[in-house]
């Protein structure tokens, strides 16, 4: 059996939600393998802290929750702050370099940053910050296809904005770092 545990963290009002019913969709549907997906808000919707969780399987899915994560992506200093301890040795963090900025020694991991935030203020829209992770999520730490992925935005996202949505997501994709 192989499985790829995936935490998403941030805060609501990111599309942290969004974005792992965007990886379920894109694995489940289009790449053809199992998946589960949990959530979790903190006590205030907007602005509080938030979570989901994806399980992505080549069988089914026995255990729907992310104890010890594969791959950690942060949208938030609180996000990094309460899950790094639950991603795996050798496990993957990528995180919003514009929001995560205090950290801890990462020897046993693989680090991949990204100013996601400011890329999505670049193309005129922060709220796309999400896709834009998602878009190196699957460049660097291969959480679905390209193609399944490009599929489930664009029938997850409103439909005046899936242009937006894919260019976040290509720009996500192909990001080298600075």
């Amino acid at each position: 059996m192989s499985n790829l545990r995936v935490k998403i963290s941030g805060f609501g009002g990111q599309g942290i939600i969004l974005s792992s019913y965007i990886v379920g969709k894109a694995v489940s549907i289009y790449d053809r393998k199992n998946a589960s997906m949990t959530q979790a808000y903190g006590p205030e919707a907007r602005g509080g802290a938030c979570s989901s969780q994806v399980v992505i399987s080549s069988d089914e899915v026995d255990y729907p929750l992310v104890d010890t994560a594969d791959v950690l992506i942060a949208m938030s200093q609180e996000g990094y702050n309460k899950f790094l301890p639950s991603l795996h040795k050798k496990g993957m963090l990528l995180y919003d370099s514009d929001l995560v900025i205090k950290f801890v020694d990462h020897d046993n991991i693989i680090v991949k940053p990204i100013p996601a935030t400011r890329i999505a203020e670049e193309l005129g829209k922060k709220i796309v910050a999400n896709i834009v992770m998602l878009g190196y999520a699957t460049s660097q730490a291969k959480i679905a296809s390209r193609d399944a992925m490009e599929k489930a935005i664009k029938e997850s996202v409103p439909s005046k904005f899936i242009d937006l949505n894919i260019k976040a997501f290509d720009v996500g994709f192909n990001y080298k770092g600075d």
